[in-house]
């Protein structure tokens, strides 16, 4: 059995608490983890503040090619992440094979980021007591951030904390999933190794009763949070003097009208509604189709989604693996229970094997079944029918959530509609919400969250304005 330790202050941490991670796919134990109690907490705050004091001095060049350490590293150990990633998520592992991929070019941004992190000079003089005075903003780091990661992308979401936290020259603390700590332990090993200042990046898996200080603590300066919205908006009441940047969940919505390419719909909604088994923030949930096409885009949508293969997350065969534990597959499937025993239509799957749950799509659904106005975190997707686009447009957009939506036309006027009025964090056009590179802005509104992630937006997130005015 693989053994992990904590991460703190340069050093390999052993505690007397334990926790097994166990393979979603057959509940294998796969590794025991140490745990951190309140003495690692303490010390790991320690360490990141001490640590903060030597690195924000560091230039710039000298914090990309750490970056570029990292990414080399991962880049050299690829297969191990992959397997790692498929064995702790359940994810199949080509497409961990992907995860692994864009983690890289995660930490490919930070390393160009980090070296064009610049101000602005601001002329003075627009009155006549600013005369003979320059005004210059520069960005600072904030000092000991605070990162806590969800299990559904264990190793990339990590690195859109860690990339931009070192490319800021910011310390910090990372609470992995408790299901998924083990690609986030790895490449804490990795960016020690690739020279990174000791104590600036301590990786603690820990107890939820044990998160505390790390929210409350004055030496934490920043929390950034990926996960779901009860805990991240309780955080930020929690750590309401600090700085919270909240990436949270949705029930993200998709218009396919009938000028749309019928065929690239029904592949883009296949893969976003059930890759990952479902288990993204941004999967595709709502599907409203124009009534033109219902009919034959629910046939096709059908068959498509009939020749996933499901099973071994470790063979290369498989296009869906397992959820993250039975107990989530549970829940997902009495949704959909609950949903077709109140006049829903189960089209196709829904049926459960262990923590394996077969692809479902169901319609004749209403807006206030949890299968549509909650985010059902599973491989499950709602399909309607409209014949006004407009009316569709309010549909996705009633909500509590506002993540991404995607919209299927190459009307432009329908286009310029749709982003004018979906309340979300992005719109993609002719693809579904599943889509993201990450440089890009995202993140949402609502219940969605409250920032942008992208590695230079994170940075931004991550850096404060200081304003320096000069008379001459």
């Amino acid at each position: 059995m693989n053994e992990y330790k904590l991460l703190i202050d340069g050093e390999s941490v052993s505690t007397s608490q334990r926790k097994a991670v166990r393979s979603p796919y057959n509940g294998e134990v796969i590794a025991e983890v140490h745990q951190a109690g309140p003495k690692e907490i303490e010390n790991a705050l320690a360490s990141a503040e001490k640590a903060f004091h030597q690195i924000k001095k560091w230039p710039a060049h000298k914090v990309s090619d750490v970056l570029q350490k990292i990414k080399n590293t991962v880049t050299a150990n690829l297969e191990d992440f992959a397997q790692t990633l498929s064995r702790e998520a359940g994810i199949p592992i080509r497409t961990a094979r992907m995860e692994v991929q864009r983690a890289l070019h995660t930490f490919e941004l930070g390393a160009e980021e980090c070296k064009r992190i610049d101000g602005e000079m601001i002329p003075l003089d627009q009155r006549a007591h600013g005369e003979n005075r320059w005004g210059m903003v520069q960005r600072f780091p904030l000092g000991v951030i605070t990162a806590i990661t969800p299990f559904n992308f264990p190793l990339n979401l990590v690195a859109h904390k860690v990339s931009p936290g070192i490319a800021s020259k910011n310390s910090v603390i990372l609470r992995p999933a408790s299901q998924t700590p083990l690609c986030a332990l790895k490449l804490g090993q990795v960016a020690l190794e690739a020279g990174w200042q000791p104590g600036a990046l301590n990786v603690v898996p820990c107890p939820s009763e044990i998160v505390e200080p790390l929210i409350t603590d004055p030496r934490i300066k920043m929390i950034s949070f990926t996960g779901s919205p009860a805990v991240g908006w309780e955080l930020k009441k929690k750590g309401y003097k600090k700085r919270v940047a909240l990436e949270l969940g949705g029930n993200a919505g998709v218009i396919v009208h009938d000028d749309a390419n019928l065929l690239n719909a029904v592949e883009a909604i296949a893969n976003g509604g059930f890759l990952y088994a479902g288990q993204s923030c941004i999967s595709v949930q709502r599907v409203f189709v124009h009534e033109k096409i219902f009919d034959e885009l629910i046939e096709k949508l059908i068959q498509r989604v009939k020749a996933f293969v499901l099973g071994d997350p470790l063979d290369e065969k498989t296009d869906i693996g397992p959820m993250i534990s039975e107990a989530e597959a549970i829940r997902a499937e009495s949704w959909i229970r609950e949903a077709a025993t109140a006049g829903a239509k189960i089209l196709c799957g829904g049926e459960r094997h262990g923590s394996i749950l077969q692809p479902a799509i169901l319609t004749n659904t209403r807006p206030e079944m949890k299968v549509n106005c909650q985010e059902i975190f599973g491989p499950a997707i709602t399909i309607e029918k409209y014949s006004d686009f407009q009316a569709a447009v309010r549909a996705v957009d009633n909500s509590i959530y506002g993540l991404q939506a995607g919209i299927f036309t190459n009307d432009i006027e329908r286009i310029r509609h749709a982003f004018e009025n979906l309340e979300v964090g992005g719109l993609m056009v002719n693809d579904v919400p599943t889509w993201r590179i990450d440089h890009m802005p995202y993140g949402g509104v609502k219940e969605s969250g409250n920032t942008r992630e992208g590695v230079r937006y994170a940075i931004e997130e991550m850096t404060e304005r200081r304003l320096l005015v000069m008379k001459f």
